[in-house]
């Protein structure tokens, strides 16, 4: 079979190869996927350059989610029962990005709307899943209440946008682009901040009387990280998902911190799913699959590409201005 893979750490254009690898044979509890598409995340790219939280042993295939149908069963009941269905893979040791791909049958979930199509069951975990986490789950955000986001034109901040309006609570979302503004508009936000244009602080505080907001969440970092804190109001927390702007340090005062009782807390998805039992990840996966059926968690897709196109498409992936993820199709449905 056919997998794309990295043998040294690096960018991610000049160390990524298709090379054919031997047909993996599932284990005891494992299953084989034939995979049909996968998304490129910037956390795949994160492994490639070695900059993940946890690495795998290289040469190494890239991939944390995708679709692909059960085609074998290693053994074990739930196995058996999974073979010739469509699943959502939740490869948490990463390798989707390959024509087949062998993993615990736990984290190969068939139980999702078939009305999906593979483009939004591929896309199912790392952005829908962790938009209704972070406002649900850890956030907690009471309808009526301000919810400050950067990135907001990103797809999961497009999902924030939605879940805003399906929950009740309103958003002040944080664009650094006159375009990006323009194409959230059409969301109908609560509030946009383009800060080419205007200044964050000074926005925030004319939106809420001068109190700040009690919710945020940061995928960027650095000064506009550091802007978001100074818009906290008292018991506010800001929760950083994301780290666009890594080469930068958030800078906080801790006299702002203390006064009103903040708090920062950093949120790795990884990290929250292992924490739960596969009944819970089952429930999640279910309710998820339901809100993107309703178009409030929909992933935008920008551009599928084959396989063998994995330069061309990580470089996509990387093109600032993107509307929407990009996809790797590996095999077709017959």
């Amino acid at each position: 079979m056919k997998a794309v893979r990295f043998h040294q750490h690096g960018e991610p254009n000049q160390v990524l190869r298709v090379e054919d690898v031997p047909l993996p044979e599932p284990g005891p509890g494992q299953v084989r996927v034939r995979m049909l598409l996968s998304p490129v995340n910037p956390s795949d790219l994160l492994v490639v350059r070695g900059e993940y939280g946890a690495q795998p042993n290289l040469p190494a295939t890239p991939g944390f989610e995708g679709v692909g149908m059960v085609e074998k069963s290693g053994g074990g009941l739930y196995g058996k029962l999974m073979v010739g269905k469509r699943v959502a893979v939740l490869n948490k040791a990463a390798g989707n990005w390959a024509e087949h791909v062998v993993l615990p049958a736990q984290q190969a979930f068939s139980f999702i709307p078939k009305s999906l199509p593979d483009e939004q069951v591929a896309t199912l975990f790392v952005n829908p899943a962790t938009a209704y986490i972070l406002v649900t789950d850890v956030l907690r955000v009471p309808r009526g209440a301000w919810l400050l986001q950067t990135a907001a034109g990103s797809s999961l901040g497009k999902m924030i946008i939605r879940l805003g309006r399906h929950l009740g609570f309103r958003t002040i979302n944080v664009v650094r682009r006159s375009d990006t503004a323009a194409e959230i508009q059409k969301l109908g936000p609560d509030a946009i901040i383009d800060m080419s244009k205007e200044d964050l602080e000074e926005r925030v505080a004319d939106l809420t009387g001068g109190q700040g907001v009690a919710h945020a969440l940061d995928a960027v970092g650095g000064e506009t990280g550091s802007k978001v804190v100074r818009c906290l109001g008292t018991k506010g927390k800001m929760v950083i998902y994301g780290a666009l702007a890594a080469d930068q340090s958030i800078q906080v005062s801790a006299r702002r911190m203390i006064m009103g009782s903040k708090t920062i807390q950093g949120f790795w998805l990884s990290d929250w799913a292992r924490s739960k039992s596969p009944l819970k990840m089952l429930m999640l996966l279910r309710k998820v699959g339901r809100l993107i059926d309703q178009g409030l968690l929909r992933s935008d897709v920008a551009a599928t590409y084959a396989l063998d196109q994995i330069t061309e498409a990580v470089t996509a992936a990387e093109t600032p201005g993107r509307m929407g993820k990009i996809l790797l199709r590996m095999t077709t449905l017959e």
